[in-house]
């Protein structure tokens, strides 16, 4: 039998790990041009073009780069975005 306390502890645990924030992976790939990374990342984000240039380098010379993060759903529609636009991305929970 769980005391409410041991509960309350326990259901606790569970929210915390579920609100940590989701972040957007690219990675390196031998088709994308980096002017045309560079390009995708200041159309779907917003980004500047040194930035997206920051975050392009990244990807090319340490093999990935996180460039958005929050919620679950939001991180997911950043993935298929990028999908849609030809780079490989994927998601994960820091």
């Amino acid at each position: 039998m769980t005391t409410p306390v041991e509960a309350e502890q326990t259901l606790g645990e569970d929210t915390s790990a579920g609100d940590q924030p989701w972040q957007t992976i690219v990675w390196n790939d031998p088709v994308n041009l980096m002017s045309y990374v560079t390009y995708v990342f200041q159309k779907l984000f917003g980004y500047s073009r040194d930035h997206a240039t920051k975050l392009m380098l990244d990807v090319h010379h340490k093999g990935r780069a996180i460039v958005t993060s929050g919620s679950k759903e939001k991180v997911e529609g950043d993935v298929a975005k990028l999908h849609a636009a030809g780079l490989w991305a994927t998601m994960e929970q820091t």
